[in-house]
């Protein structure tokens, strides 16, 4: 039989209890940073899917405007006026000037800002990659095409020695299929958005506007 005071003094020797202390004191700060690295993670998840969220209410995304959508009138800086139906469009050469100008509707939640363009004759099909950002040419003026309603797209090319400027008249003067990307923004200057157009010939002298494919450039797009 072994006495109590035997036994306390064996367990004495075996266990350290400033170590025991010790551990225990590690074990529970562990405990406590597990549950602070969850808390931090959870939070950040909450901000990140609260971030997405307010970038989705301010998105636009331009596509045609609808038939029954009203008459649009608008000038060019050379005093030229045109009128667009809606789901219409133009595309004109006069006096060596070819006007191009598309009726859009806003489908997305946020302000649409019209940043660049680029027009190819031709119909560019859903395979073809959209253009570089350094091939658009800026636009002149400030057009914003508010959610939920219809605005206009204009553009024009006037330089004989500008690359686009054959093609282009050629496209109009023989009523042929025009491909034209916008690239656009929110009011912020974020989500930057290209979305490609197709000014389609339809009877003697009128045009219609097509929406075709949209890229985002800031983060990963529909397909």
């Amino acid at each position: 039989m072994i006495e109590c005071g035997t036994l306390s003094s064996l367990v004495g020797a075996t266990v350290s209890w400033p170590t025991a202390a010790s551990l225990a004191t590690a074990g529970g700060t562990l405990v406590l940073a597990l549950a602070t690295f969850a808390s931090v993670r959870s939070s950040n998840r909450s901000a990140r899917i609260a971030e997405l969220a307010l970038q989705e209410q301010r998105r636009p995304v331009l596509v045609q405007s609808r038939p029954d959508d009203p008459v649009q009138k608008i000038m060019f800086i050379d005093g030229h006026w045109v009128r667009v139906s809606g789901s219409g469009g133009v595309a004109e050469h006069i006096d060596g000037n070819v006007y191009l100008v598309m009726s859009l509707r806003n489908v997305g939640a946020g302000i649409g800002v019209l940043q660049g363009w680029i027009a190819r004759a031709g119909l560019l099909t859903s395979q073809e990659d959209h253009a570089s950002e350094q091939e658009f040419r800026r636009q002149t003026r400030d057009l914003y095409i508010p959610p939920g309603d219809i605005g206009l797209w204009q553009g024009a090319l006037r330089d004989p020695a500008d690359d686009a400027h054959p093609a282009i008249v050629d496209a109009a003067e023989r009523r042929q299929t025009i491909s034209i990307e916008l690239l656009y923004t929110d009011q912020v200057g974020g989500q930057r958005t290209i979305s490609r157009f197709h000014l389609i010939p339809v009877g003697d002298d009128a045009w219609l506007t097509a929406s075709g494919r949209h890229w985002y450039l800031d983060q990963v797009a529909p397909r």
